[in-house]
């Protein structure tokens, strides 16, 4: 275990055995939550409990920037190394949370070591879902979620010329794509969906990244899957698929999507569903434990239905609701959802509810034929969703359309000339 704690001469340091807050996981929640915390005015004590050996850090750049070689360490970092001792935040790394015992109160580590809490946050986040393939295990396979995994992949494809087989068509899956062909690598995507993205945004978008994508040499290979992965000498060479058809592979790319990370939640008896169940105010079923980012199943109080988001914007959000409801402060996730993406000249963002869009009609302003568009659904007469791809400066108008819930002219809606905040 790897402990960073050096405090200010001037500033008073709580005892390590004093009762205070205790924040396990090290992701962007963890970071966001103790930042919060300290902002709000809180001066007990706070324990960040990282699994990895690292300071907490944020994900999105490691399958964009950070793996493409245009971003360094530094961006990865919510906060310095230096914030937590200059804010008094104790901070473990390289140590994993094993057991939670909320009538005790305490939560017990790997290295033997237990701690009290008054309050306890579980943002353990997700870990990437596994297939059962034969030669998963072969030299040359990927799988895609770590800081480890993604300096390991930069590694791998910076040379370019190698031969790519990406299994998932999701935005991991299309990103990391992306990137890999930037380097210099040819890359075939196999995926369940007959257009890649469409479980999210449905086949008529999906298909303007798909035709970008092929635009720059990526192959598709829809719907097909993996059958089994060959290799020789124990690395990796060849994939083959449910299509029959043997894809050449000097490198293997399993994105197949996350599962919540729930085993310590599981051994605390908490309430699990599709992750720790958690109410708006991200308390779980145990007194003083709460849950938040990846790993946390809110109840949303504008759609008043339970959602687990795997996204940046929502690692944020219910980190500052997490550290607020800890401190007794009346706060609930009410956030509308915010995701983003970079795929070559792509750029996206999204904000909405994703729930709501399934049976909502799609209205386009703009042109997707030249990829400048802003996508909106509209559901009983109302903006539940939108995106928008290569517009920008567009969002704060999206989300007002989508809070506000008036209804609006779908005919006004797709006319460009139209300022959105006319409608």
């Amino acid at each position: 275990m790897n402990e960073l704690f050096s405090p200010s001469p001037d500033s008073p340091v709580p005892e390590s055995s004093e009762p205070g807050i205790v924040i396990i996981g090290g992701g962007l929640t963890a970071a966001t939550a103790a930042e919060t915390l300290r902002t709000e005015g809180y001066a007990g004590t706070i324990t960040v409990i990282a699994e990895e050996a690292e300071v907490p850090y944020q994900r999105p750049p490691l399958s964009k920037g950070f793996l493409a070689g245009k971003e360094d360490e530094d961006a990865l970092l919510p906060l310095p190394a230096s914030w937590y001792p200059e804010h008094q935040v104790t901070l473990l790394t390289g140590v994993a949370a094993t057991e939670l015992h909320p009538d005790a109160h305490t939560i017990t580590l790997a290295d033997g070591t237990t701690l009290p809490y008054t309050k306890a946050l579980i943002a353990t986040g997700a870990a990437p879902r596994t297939i059962p393939l034969s030669g998963v295990d072969l030299e040359g396979v990927n799988t895609f979620r770590t800081k480890a995994d993604s300096v390991a992949l930069k590694a791998a494809l910076s040379g370019g010329g190698k031969e790519v087989v990406l299994i998932g068509s999701g935005w991991i899956g299309m990103e990391i794509a992306a990137t890999a062909t930037e380097l210099g690598n040819h890359v075939t995507l196999l995926g369940l969906e007959e257009v890649p993205l469409s479980a999210a945004i449905g086949s008529e978008l999906g298909s303007v990244f798909m035709k970008r994508h092929e635009e720059a040499g990526v192959s598709f290979l829809l719907p097909a899957s993996a059958t089994e992965i060959q290799g020789r000498d124990g690395h990796a060479n060849q994939v083959l698929t449910t299509t029959g058809v043997s894809l050449p592979a000097d490198i293997v790319i399993v994105a197949v999507g996350v599962v919540p990370n729930i085993a310590l939640a599981q051994q605390a008896g908490l309430t699990i569903n599709n992750g720790i169940e958690v109410t708006a105010s991200l308390a779980s079923s145990a007194p003083d434990v709460f849950a938040a980012g990846d790993v946390a199943n809110a109840m949303h109080p504008v759609t008043g239905v339970r959602a687990r988001s795997e996204h940046w914007a929502n690692a944020i959000a219910s980190g500052k609701v997490a550290a607020r409801s800890m401190l007794g402060h009346d706060a609930v996730l009410d956030d509308i959802p915010y995701f983003y993406t970079d795929q070559f000249d792509l750029g996206m963002e999204y904000s909405g509810y994703g729930a709501l869009t399934k049976d909502a009609e799609l209205v386009i302003r703009g042109s997707l034929e030249q990829r400048e568009f802003i996508a909106f659904w509209v559901l009983d007469g109302r903006v539940v969703a939108g995106m928008n791809v290569n517009v920008w400066d567009v969002q704060d108008a999206i989300k007002e359309l989508i809070s506000s819930s008036r209804k609006v002219d779908t005919l006004t809606l797709a006319d460009p000339q139209t300022p959105l905040e006319a409608i």
